[in-house]
């Protein structure tokens, strides 16, 4: 089960991440030598292929079937049904996939397969573009009659999902620790923000659920929770009641900092870096998007951002950016900094949204 406490890192820190994808993919050729060779696809930054990944999603629309960002290539990959599509994609620059599967059919995948995982402690779910499946992930307390129904769930899905066991536990990343004012646990502070203009940062709504008031590691007041949501979401805001620095950036842990300039959406292939007050700085690629995690006694938290990244009790809320952007807080996972495993992270878009902050 998982444990229930957490701590403030620093109110220096702040987070960042932009939107970016991964993955890899192929140029359709038709077999009529006598049509022209597709375009060339374009080498684009992350930001600018998830704005063509937008566009397009709209120009295919059922035809569309997710898209990924090829991170070595620098090329937008885009899952398409027809070879219309396909030459259509191509045309505006991205490289095209006919796949099996629409997200229509992936989308009811992914709701087949839910109505058994919310009832199973211990999962994940979510549509992985990459290979046009719904993933199932199942950690390592799932055994015996309830791994064999997932089991089950999954195969009558045919090619549409698979099933993975992660070898860790998945759990909010919250750990006794550092004294903080009401209660004794420890989490990590994500982004700096505003709020009609006042200061306030961003941590994990699990944080916020189990402490309302906060000191940084020092002892010093920080501030109040103004706002928390979890499970459903794991979100929570603190607005500052102390005269201390709160610059919009991240802790690298190594004397230096990461300016946070704004917030992005993450896209699955993008490269990512995650700050946190226990294991300090790691980074990875984001595998998942819309993901939804079962925590067990602790409930289910919907659209979350699946990563390799790795993260440790003590992590949580903290920051997950990419470049000068903020994408994600550290909500929890299987494993840890020596082994690896699984982290799921909150879109900070999302909580920004809710408590009507801006980052800064």
């Amino acid at each position: 089960m998982t444990e229930r406490r957490t701590t403030v890192r620093r109110a220096a820190i702040a987070g960042t991440g932009v939107a970016a994808l991964l993955a890899a993919g192929f140029t359709f050729q038709t077999a009529n030598a006598a049509e022209a060779t597709p375009t060339a696809p374009h080498t684009l930054s992350a930001p600018k292929a998830e704005k063509l990944a937008s566009r397009l999603a709209q120009d295919l629309g059922a035809h569309a079937a997710g898209t990924y960002y090829d991170a070595q290539a620098k090329h937008l990959v885009v899952n398409v049904t027809n070879q219309s599509a396909a030459k259509t994609a191509e045309a505006a620059g991205a490289k095209a996939r006919v796949v099996a599967h629409t997200l229509a059919e992936l989308k009811s995948a992914r709701s087949a397969v839910a109505k058994e995982t919310t009832a199973i402690p211990g999962t994940s779910w979510g549509v992985d573009p990459v290979s046009n499946k719904v993933v199932v992930t199942a950690d390592r307390t799932v055994k015996g009659a309830q791994l064999k129904k997932l089991t089950t769930a999954v195969e009558k899905l045919g090619t549409a999902a698979t099933l993975k066991q992660s070898k860790g536990t998945f759990k909010p990343f919250i750990a006794g620790g550092d004294a903080i004012t009401g209660s004794g646990g420890r989490c990590s502070l994500g982004f700096n923000v505003t709020v009609g203009g006042e200061p306030a940062f961003l941590t994990a709504g699990h944080c916020t659920e189990a402490i309302d008031n906060w000191t940084d590691a020092d002892g010093n007041a920080l501030g109040s929770n103004a706002g928390s949501e979890f499970p459903g979401n794991d979100y929570g805001l603190v607005k500052y009641s102390s005269d201390v620095a709160h610059p919009s950036e991240v802790d690298l842990y190594n004397g230096s900092s990461q300016s946070i300039t704004g917030a992005a959406d993450a896209t699955v292939g993008q490269t990512v870096t995650r700050s946190g007050s226990t294991t300090g700085v790691h980074s990875g690629e984001v595998t998942g998007l819309d993901v939804s995690v079962n925590y067990g006694a602790d409930g289910i938290v919907d659209g979350l951002i699946q990563t390799t990244v790795c993260a440790e009790p003590g992590d949580s809320g903290g920051s997950l950016f990419a470049g000068s952007s903020a994408v994600g807080l550290t909500s929890g996972g299987s494993g840890d900094c020596t082994s690896g495993g699984e982290t799921f992270f909150q879109p900070v878009t999302e909580a920004l949204s809710a408590f009507g902050a801006e980052i800064g």
